[in-house]
């Protein structure tokens, strides 16, 4: 039987074949088949239909509802409200991939796996893009690390053990440095570098080339052989950092105890004929604009 393009009608449950299907949250597919017990199908699925063999019942593949569908089997239903759209079978799984990627509202370890199922079907980024409705970014960043053969991280994704956005930092050190890349990725699954951490590690030996004339720094750090050496090497750069800031707040403490003395002692025009006497009536810039700083904050 042929139906008017983009119609709803009623559909036999047993000859729906489903594309693309997914493991639902069990709480949720609950309270679907409770909605549809008490109150019925709000929205009806998608399907495609094609054409039975010798002249059989046509068949129908689903687009989108599958946990609509199922919850109708759950409950006895022989047919179910659909509306039906005359498009190719690559266009139905597209648009059941674009379907599935909506409702789960971007979470990266189902959709990881969606766009790797289109890559295999030999579907470059930008189209990915436009089929999907992914931004352009989040795509090109999960390409990079499928591209990269990344599977070990690709994993630990999928796993929950690695966020997506650690597995990039991760991939794109190894492009430059598998070593480096590895001990990262050991850091972290080891749980001794968070995920902030990891990215501030992975800056600082990418940064210890660098030259830096005014003393110990970055670029005298020796190279991590292991990911406890990484870790170590970053716990001590966080400590330099820390005491840097220490001695940086010292001193501006000290300064901020000379300025307020010295703007008492030139407030006294005795003090300051004596220093004309003496031919020290002037003082260094930073010093005589920190104090017209602080008259004019107390004017």
């Amino acid at each position: 039987m042929n139906h008017p393009p983009d119609s709803v009608t009623l559909v036999p449950v047993h000859r729906i074949q489903v594309l693309n299907s997914r493991e639902r949250n069990q709480k949720v597919f609950e309270d679907i088949v409770e909605n549809i017990r008490t109150i019925g199908l709000k929205k009806p699925i998608t399907v495609t239909q094609r054409q039975g063999e010798a002249g059989a019942e046509p068949t129908y593949l689903l687009v989108c509802g599958e946990g609509r569908l199922n919850a109708f089997r759950i409950l006895g239903q022989t047919h179910i409200p659909a509306m039906v759209v005359d498009v190719s079978d690559e266009d139905a799984f597209i648009m059941s991939l674009a379907e599935n990627i909506a409702r789960r509202g971007h979470r990266p370890l189902e959709i990881l796996a969606d766009v790797d199922v289109l890559r295999t079907r030999g579907y470059d980024a930008d189209t990915i893009i436009q089929k999907t409705g992914l931004s352009q970014k989040y795509v090109k960043d999960i390409v990079f690390l499928l591209d990269h053969g990344e599977r070990r991280l690709i994993e630990a994704v999928q796993r929950g053990s690695i966020p997506l956005t650690i597995a990039l930092e991760i991939a794109r050190a190894k492009e430059s440095d598998q070593n480096l890349g590895d001990m990262l990725q050991q850091a972290y699954e080891n749980g001794h570098l968070k995920g902030h951490q990891v990215i501030q590690a992975k800056r600082l030996i990418e940064q210890r080339p660098a030259t830096d004339a005014t003393g110990p720094s970055v670029a005298q750090i020796r190279p991590p052989t292991t990911s406890y050496s990484l870790v170590r090497t970053y716990q001590n750069e966080v400590e330099r950092q820390r005491k840097m800031v220490l001695k940086a707040e010292h001193a501006h403490q000290r300064l901020l105890l000379v300025i307020q003395g010295l703007k008492k002692l030139l407030a006294d025009p005795n003090f300051v004929n004596l220093l004309r006497a003496e031919g020290l009536d002037t003082l260094p810039n930073c010093l005589s604009d920190r104090i017209s700083a602080l008259n004019g904050a107390t004017a």
